[in-house]
């Protein structure tokens, strides 16, 4: 059950058109505001699943002329979809992990990340509204952080034992916020507005800490 519904929602935030890349934000931002046992993949509403596609992350395409937007609209729906498939993952943790500071650590993803959506959101009304997506999968980081993840691989993790599947977790969401702290640091040095930059910087000073946790962890785990 859980591995259906998380792949099913990964092909909805992959469709290219402007109505599917509004719908999978909407899904994700609702359900990741919901109470914790919401965030259960089990818990995902029916009405959900109808915008679900047999998609894999691995054959996610840019938007259509996404590359000769301005960097800032490319970084923040970039950014936005990325943080989209953070979130899906670590709600795969709350129904399959039994450690208590992974569930826990992954609900710091899905709290944080879909507050930073919210915020990408009101930057993008507010300079972007009459603008087509801009999703640019060659964005340096972006499509390396993908890499690892696919329907296959999460259909494989849904099988795994506990501890394998919690190495596993680590192994992508490592690849996954390695990708983001590389896109943060370019928009650093190339974004136009002083708030993308100030985002790119969160980022990077919350997602790096998270990093090295979990190299810790898988440290400490993948020897058991």
């Amino acid at each position: 059950m859980v591995v259906a519904i998380a792949v099913g929602l990964f092909g909805a935030a992959c469709g290219n058109r402007a109505s599917n890349n509004a719908t999978a934000y909407t899904n994700t931002n609702r359900n990741a505001n919901s109470n914790t046992a919401d965030h259960d993949m089990s818990n995902i509403r029916a009405n959900d699943m109808s915008n679900m596609q047999g998609e894999s992350m691995m054959n996610m395409k840019s938007d259509p002329g996404a590359a000769q937007q301005p960097f800032d609209l490319q970084f923040l729906d970039t950014m936005t979809q990325h943080h989209n498939d953070a979130i899906i993952m670590a709600k795969m943790v709350l129904g399959k992990s039994q450690r208590t500071e992974l569930k826990t650590f992954a609900q710091k993803i899905i709290d944080d990340q879909t507050k930073e959506m919210g915020h990408m959101k009101q930057l993008r009304d507010r300079w972007y509204a009459d603008k087509p997506f801009a999703k640019n999968m060659e964005m340096p980081g972006m499509a390396d952080s993908m890499k690892m993840v696919s329907a296959e691989r999460m259909q494989e993790m849904d099988k795994m034992e506990s501890n394998q599947f919690d190495i596993n977790f680590l192994d992508m969401m490592t690849a996954h916020h390695q990708g983001a702290v590389t896109m943060a640091k370019q928009a650093e040095q190339k974004a136009e507005h002083a708030e993308i930059k100030e985002l790119a910087a969160q980022i990077i000073k919350a997602q790096q800490p998270e990093i090295e946790q979990m190299q810790k962890w898988k440290a400490a785990w993948g020897s058991k």
